[in-house]
């Protein structure tokens, strides 16, 4: 059995997830903000990566409202590309990272290695990803 090094709760990320999956990480999955907030109630989470904009919570508001509970958590905001409003709020915010929905696969897997100090399984082959993933 693997070491889990961290629990990170993924919110409306799932295209993202599948290039942590096999990552010493417990990841937990959530589509919406309502469901995040019950997760958080009810979970020991270390990290949480979101999107901005979530149908039930816009503008940030998950993030937020973690931040403000828990200011000290890392928080990485997945933003729309090229939109200069969210990286700013995101940024005045103070998420540990902000991230654009574009990036890349193998980049946004080195990026959570670095955040979390596993970076020796950065390098670790990627599951292959198809249209069925």
């Amino acid at each position: 059995m693997c070491r889990v090094y961290s629990t990170i709760l993924m919110v409306e990320t799932e295209d993202k997830a599948r290039g942590l999956q096999e990552l010493p990480v417990r990841l937990l999955r959530m589509n919406t903000g309502r469901q995040a907030v019950q997760c958080l109630r009810q979970e020991n989470v270390d990290t949480v990566i979101s999107r901005w904009d979530l149908v039930d919570m816009p503008d940030g508001l998950l993030l937020k409202r973690i931040l403000a509970a828990r200011p000290k958590m890392p928080t990485i905001a997945l933003i729309q590309a090229g939109n200069q409003r969210q990286e700013i709020l995101a940024r005045s915010l103070g998420v540990t990272a902000i991230v654009s929905e574009d990036i890349d696969s193998s980049f946004f897997r080195r990026l959570i290695c670095e955040l979390l100090h596993i970076e020796d399984f950065a390098a670790m082959t990627m599951p292959a990803m198809t249209g069925a993933d």
